[in-house]
């Protein structure tokens, strides 16, 4: 009965993990609400997420905003190319489908490639401006090449962020207001946090294992260590 009550109980670990990730997904969700922020939002998501993997977080709300902070002026450039570039990709996507015969098709199906490749970029994009410090160019660079160096990861990390789609093909109306709220509460963050399982083993092959600086001059986040670029 005793081991029942131990702070260090699995029980106890798992309930104040679910309780940490539902304060940063409302965190999260509060401040996406600008639109303009939602950037800096996930970017200090997925550094709370990464630090969780490894057991370094304490505080949520103090960590999250310190990412926030720290981030804020580059998310918005990044946060507005993404936005852009996702914009000019759908009018492209409504034109060529619009289009009838040969040219419409190959059309969509390149456009459907480049869509394939902006999802890739999106996934890998605030994780890595979270972990490392690097020029915004080079920030976009990186996450490209690691979303295709570790394409095996890549592909189930974007299956892993789809789930929630599943949520819409609940048959029974009751069921899916029960896990539509669930997923309001935790989902974005539950969904990073296992993203981040990964995360951080691909980018444990860009930290060297001495702080040392790099031809680069990339830095990790967070601290004073210098890391390699991609």
């Amino acid at each position: 009965m005793g081991r029942f009550f131990d702070m260090d109980n699995r029980f106890f670990t798992f309930m104040s993990r679910v309780s940490d990730l539902i304060i940063l997904n409302l965190l999260c969700i509060l401040c996406c609400l600008p639109i303009v922020t939602a950037g800096a939002s996930i970017t200090a998501m997925f550094y709370v997420t990464l630090k969780m993997v490894r057991n370094e977080e304490a505080y949520i709300a103090k960590s999250f905003f310190k990412s926030f902070k720290q981030n804020l002026k580059q998310s918005i450039i990044i946060n507005l190319i993404m936005l852009v570039t996702g914009a000019l990709l759908y009018f492209d996507l409504t034109i060529a489908k619009s289009m009838s015969g040969l040219p419409g098709k190959a059309l969509s199906v390149v456009f459907m490639m480049i869509l394939l490749l902006y999802v890739m970029v999106f996934i890998y994009i605030y994780p890595v401006l979270a972990k490392f410090y690097n020029t915004t160019k080079n920030t976009f660079i990186n996450a490209f090449l690691m979303a295709i160096r570790h394409l095996p990861y890549t592909l189930l990390m974007l299956l892993i962020t789809a789930l929630p789609v599943a949520i819409l093909y609940i048959p029974t109306a009751r069921v899916q207001s029960l896990v539509l709220m669930l997923f309001v509460l935790t989902g974005f963050a539950t969904i990073a946090y296992i993203n981040s399982h990964f995360f951080v083993k691909i980018f444990d092959n860009y930290i060297p294992k001495e702080n040392t600086l790099t031809e680069e001059g990339q830095q990790e986040q967070g601290n004073d260590s210098q890391v390699s670029g991609s």
